[in-house]
């Protein structure tokens, strides 16, 4: 049998054995936890190519050795409790910026600029549907308030341009609030890549329907969205942390969440009955209060009776979900 093949089946017996474990809560496994280990496996792959230039059998055993000690090391660590809320705790204090002509686009000395947005509201606002399209890389947006305007943005940004546009139809209202991390600035060569520090405080209206399309690549997002009547919310992230809690204000409310690597945790009433449908890759899973159905749903004991009903839909790859009601 070929070495590769060995090393292969060791690696699926490993992401397979864990996962079966984890859905028959015997462990409680954190992919987040081995996530920053990856370079072990270029060391593995070092060690393979100088050890097994020649076929050597002795070479293959090291190697396949070297393999097992670290994935048990890894199957360890990543039982232990995350020492961050997120993903990206390592860098969540860290600015990451990346200008491909050099070229500083802050305010020259380091510290955050505030700039604020607004959209007033009009009397014929309150009874359209109102979507909100927002997005931003490497930024940390926060929903905690309401405002008498339709909605309210207020940054503190070390990087990017953010702009605010409204569009209109006699029952509907799209606003786009959006970070533009790619800028042309007048030369086919000259481009700008912007990424990471900025703040936003987001504020919104009590009285319209929304409906949110969230898009990121990476950052954080928190949004509580109690207070406000919440139709649809949809949520394209790359490597995010994101954090919604989910009011009771209309008899339903679909949340979809697609991401790549990303620690997300809703928030549901108590009251409201909720289900869930997952599709996911290497993502560990936590419903909490959550009845398991066919493969891949998940109910709340008062699923069928409650009045009001929440539907998440989660498609992610390597990423933790967290599920709870409130």
């Amino acid at each position: 049998m070929k070495y590769e093949r060995i090393i292969w089946g060791v690696l699926l017996l490993f992401v397979g054995g864990v996962l079966l474990l984890e859905n028959l809560n015997v462990i409680e496994f954190y992919w987040r936890n081995v996530w920053g280990f990856w370079p072990i496996f270029l060391i593995i792959g070092g060690v393979n190519l100088l050890l097994n230039r020649n076929g050597s059998q002795t070479g293959s055993i090291v190697s396949l050795a070297i393999l097992i000690i670290t994935l048990a090391f890894l199957f360890v660590k990543g039982q232990e409790k995350p020492q961050h809320s997120n993903w990206f705790g390592f860098w969540k204090n860290k600015n990451i910026d990346a200008d491909i002509n050099w070229e500083d686009e802050h305010n020259g000395n380091g510290k955050f600029e505030g700039v604020k947005f607004s959209e007033s509201l009009n009397t014929a606002d309150t009874a359209k549907k109102t979507i909100l399209n927002l997005s931003g890389g490497g930024t940390s947006f926060k929903l905690k308030e309401t405002t008498d305007s339709l909605f309210e943005a207020s940054v503190n940004k070390k990087k990017g341009n953010f702009s605010l546009t409204k569009t209109t139809t006699d029952t509907t209202n799209t606003l786009t609030f959006r970070m533009n991390d790619r800028r042309y600035k007048g030369n086919k060569n000259n481009w700008t890549f912007n990424s990471g520090g900025n703040e936003v405080d987001v504020r919104i209206n009590t009285a319209p329907q929304w409906t949110m399309n969230l898009s990121m690549g990476a950052g954080e997002l928190d949004f509580d969205l109690t207070q406000f009547k919440i139709r649809t919310l949809n949520f394209d992230g790359g490597a995010a942390d994101l954090k919604i809690k989910i009011g009771d204000l209309l008899p339903i409310a679909d949340v979809n969440v697609k991401t790549g690597v990303a620690n997300v945790e809703i928030k549901v009433p108590q009251g409201s009955g909720c289900r869930i449908k997952t599709h996911t890759g290497l993502a560990s899973k936590d419903f909490k209060g959550f009845v398991k159905k066919d493969d891949g749903y998940y109910e709340t004991p008062n699923y069928h009776t409650s009045k009001n009903k929440v539907f998440i839909k989660l498609d992610g790859g390597l990423s933790n979900f967290e599920v709870d009601t409130y």
